[in-house]
């Protein structure tokens, strides 16, 4: 798999991502999980995303026990962390915190928890009303200029949103990741992605398949969207999957591959070699607008 600019100002990752945000309450988690990420490396997979509440807080810290028994340098892979959504009561209560104290605590206790020294991209994860940009801003710069993260992201931001944040930076936001598919096309339609690609950067799709929704088909637009990717896929040889993912390539994304599941995410891997032609692409597109 090939290796991008995630912005013009870095860093170079692996066309498709793997993301562990899925990964809750799975029996023989690290087998399972170590599993998983011989396979991305196989495939040329080699940045993951994490965060600091996936897997109940705990999926940071098995990753980093897995990739320490490793043979190949800290350079080889490209590891993203996030932190902003806290729960509270329990989990029954979710709220957003962009504070210096809480993005500070957090940056240290995943650098821990991965046993490394850096993070390649610490995202922000979610807009948090309350915060003072101003203040949001100079602990990203701090966080960057003492070493501890080599670049800064965020994650569901608006493009109102990002714009704020970025007013207050002299360091580039280098992506924003967002809920990109063909059962929601919404950031193609608010500016979201005009804005992410106005800034240079290139966007995360997270969801590519919307949860296994268009794979299933059920029902509704999932339906009709199905029946039009297998269509066109035909032409490329290629399955529901691999059509989905290939039209969000082309888009300009990359997607953020959360399955468990081997052959999705080889389905995924693979979609890199599947150019849809233009008409094709707009066919695929409009089915998603008109359904």
């Amino acid at each position: 798999m090939k290796k991008v600019y995630l912005s013009d100002s870095g860093p170079k990752v692996s066309e498709a991502i793997y993301g562990f945000w899925r990964w809750e309450n799975l029996e023989n988690t690290p087998a399972k999980m170590e599993q998983i990420i011989n396979l991305c490396l196989e495939l040329g997979i080699n940045t993951f995303d994490h965060a600091d509440i996936y897997g109940d807080s705990t999926i940071e810290e098995q990753f980093g026990k897995i990739i320490a028994n490793k043979t190949f340098k800290r350079e080889d892979i490209v590891l993203f962390s996030k932190c902003g959504i806290r729960k509270a009561n329990n989990g029954k209560l979710s709220y957003f915190d962009n504070s210096h104290n809480y993005i500070v605590s957090s940056v240290e206790s995943s650098l821990k928890k991965l046993k490394t020294d850096y993070l390649d991209i610490f995202l922000l994860n979610q807009s948090d009303f309350l915060a003072d940009p101003e203040q949001t801003a100079m602990t990203l710069a701090d966080i960057v200029n003492t070493g501890k993260v080599k670049h800064i992201g965020v994650a569901n931001f608006t493009a109102f949103q990002h714009q704020l944040l970025a007013s207050y930076l002299t360091i580039p936001i280098v992506t924003n990741h967002i809920e990109l598919n063909l059962m929601n096309i919404s950031a193609i339609e608010d500016g979201r992605l005009d804005f992410i690609k106005q800034s240079f950067s290139k966007p995360l799709a997270w969801a590519p398949l919307a949860g296994g929704d268009i794979l299933e088909g059920k029902e509704g637009k999932s339906a009709v969207l199905k029946t039009k990717l297998e269509a066109v896929g035909k032409k490329y040889e290629a399955n529901v999957e691999q059509t989905a993912v290939a039209w969000l390539m082309q888009l300009g994304t990359l997607p953020i591959i959360g399955s468990l599941s081997e052959a999705r995410i080889r389905n995924a891997a693979s979609a890199s070699d599947i150019k849809l032609s233009r008409e094709d692409w707009y066919d695929i597109y409009q089915t998603s607008v008109a359904s």
